[in-house]
């Protein structure tokens, strides 16, 4: 398992943080390309995310997302839509205050760049490829 790269974005809470999604092969945040999966905590991003069931998103997954406590989590599903978020993370999430909002990652990216925009507590995490 590779460790997650961490970043902190220049600036707070940009009005289009993600500026832009190549269809399974990059995405360009605040000015640097990442071609691995990621995951944007406030103004940090932490990329090479791996999961533990590859395409099936758990609580592990994302113990850091939990513990910053947003709002708001988008969760870009890959282009293809194959990443999985099983019913018990959804309850998990709503149990916890936490709006979950899972879209192939074209959408997921337009929908978390929306939530940065009104300055909402908003996490991503976005996996890339399929």
């Amino acid at each position: 398992m590779q460790a997650e790269g961490v970043e902190k974005m220049a600036g707070k809470h940009s009005n289009k943080l993600i500026e832009s999604y190549v269809t399974g092969r990059s995405m360009r945040v605040s000015g640097k390309t990442y071609t691995t999966d990621l995951k944007i905590i406030g103004d940090a991003v932490k990329d090479n995310w791996w999961r533990r069931e590859g395409h099936r998103l758990l609580s592990d997954d994302i113990v850091d997302i939990l513990e910053s406590r947003p709002e708001v989590l988008v969760v870009g599903t890959g282009y293809a839509g194959n990443l999985d978020i099983p019913a018990r993370l959804r309850r998990d999430l709503a149990e916890r205050g936490i709006r979950l909002f899972s879209e192939r990652t074209a959408e997921a990216v337009e929908l978390f760049n929306r939530h940065r925009a009104q300055n909402d507590n908003v996490t991503g995490a976005f996996h890339l490829t399929c």
